[in-house]
């Protein structure tokens, strides 16, 4: 049986029954929570093929920006739940939890699989040079609200600056995205031609629009329940709201993606593999949490609330500085072993340690 049909099944029999434990309260919120976290993950996996299929059928360059579309969608999805109902703070663990998952546990997974079969994995540097770039500018687009709040500007005033601060911030990192999406697909192209070969499409474009749309229904109603229930497992487990973003949301948001790359770097494709973790993490820190600043704004107009800003912790952004240095250190050679794999999954765990114990 394809794996698409396998997620298919999985995602219809665990949406039935995500749907019996929401409306009969069988075990809870806590069984509720990850019950949809679980449903979330096929539902996902099914939302990443059909962007895929419909990118092969459209061609690179509107492929590239439905990937850029549509690539994070579980992520802003389920984030927007969690703005919705105020949870602020769980929305920035989970962005930072992409970040450093995308670059340290799925690279370093990916490392560690590809480095086993093959003794050296070489990739086209340029492609990382650039999205390392790109990331090192969002990481002081997060320094700069960051900066001005720690240095001792924490009056009622200061605040509403902090969120002014986060709009020019996120306006400048969504125009720079899409400036690399220009560079990288349109007018420098060719530096970032892969040797993998062309795919045809395993689905018809019908087809993948419908997967499409009842997929991103699927993950919006799966998220719902995901959030609606994250205040009983926080009392219940006590779990910390950012520990559970940073890990838990971040996880399964990205789970399609891992296994992706996983599979890419056990082919020995480790530029396509590299290209899945380093581009979405891009995605996340120039794109989705940019975007997600606008969109609680949107909904600030309406509720009477404030809005998000881009204000991260001190530790929030030395995890993803520290994982951006390391993965673009690692990279500067060319090539990839299963022993840096080892590395990055060994820094992931402990900064999954330090994440637990903060309150």
């Amino acid at each position: 049986m394809k794996s698409d049909k396998i997620m298919l099944y999985a995602s219809i029999v665990m949406v039935i029954i995500s749907f019996i434990f929401k409306f009969t309260h069988i075990g809870g919120g806590v069984t509720l929570f990850f019950v949809a976290a679980v449903t979330i993950i096929p539902l996902a996996g099914l939302l990443g093929k059909a962007t895929e299929e419909i990118a092969i059928t459209k061609g690179p360059a509107i492929g590239g920006l439905l990937n850029a579309t549509f690539g994070n969608a579980t992520e802003l999805i389920i984030a927007g739940m969690a703005l919705y109902r105020g949870y602020f703070d769980v929305v920035k663990a989970s962005l930072t939890g992409s970040i450093i998952g995308n670059l340290l546990l799925v690279l370093g997974l990916s490392m560690l699989a590809g480095g086993i079969k093959y003794k050296r994995m070489q990739f086209n540097t340029q492609m990382s040079n650039m999205n390392s770039s790109m990331l090192m500018l969002a990481i002081l687009g997060l320094l700069v609200p960051a900066v001005y709040y720690y240095s001792g500007h924490t009056g009622k005033q200061d605040i509403f600056i902090i969120e002014e601060l986060s709009i020019g911030v996120a306006a400048v990192l969504i125009i720079i995205y899409i400036a690399g999406l220009v560079f990288s697909l349109h007018t420098h192209k060719d530096i970032f031609h892969s040797k993998d070969e062309v795919e045809e499409p395993e689905w018809s474009q019908k087809k993948s629009m419908i997967v499409l749309v009842a997929a991103t229904i699927g993950v919006a109603l799966e998220s719902e329940f995901l959030i609606g229930s994250l205040e009983h497992v926080v009392k219940s487990l006590g779990w910390s709201e950012i520990f559970i973003g940073v890990i838990i949301v971040a996880i399964i948001g990205n789970a399609a993606e891992h296994g992706v790359a996983v599979v890419m770097a056990m082919k020995n494709k480790i530029d396509l593999s590299l290209n899945v973790s380093l581009s979405s993490s891009t995605q996340i820190a120039l794109f989705v949490a940019p975007v997600l600043v606008f969109v609680s704004l949107i909904f600030s107009c309406f509720n009477g609330k404030p809005a998000m800003d881009l204000l991260f912790s001190p530790f929030e952004i030395l995890a993803i500085f520290g994982s951006v240095y390391t993965v673009s250190f690692m990279a500067g050679d060319g090539e990839f072993n299963w022993f840096e794999g080892a590395q990055l999954l060994g820094v992931y765990i402990i900064m999954g340690v330090v994440f637990f114990f903060i309150k």
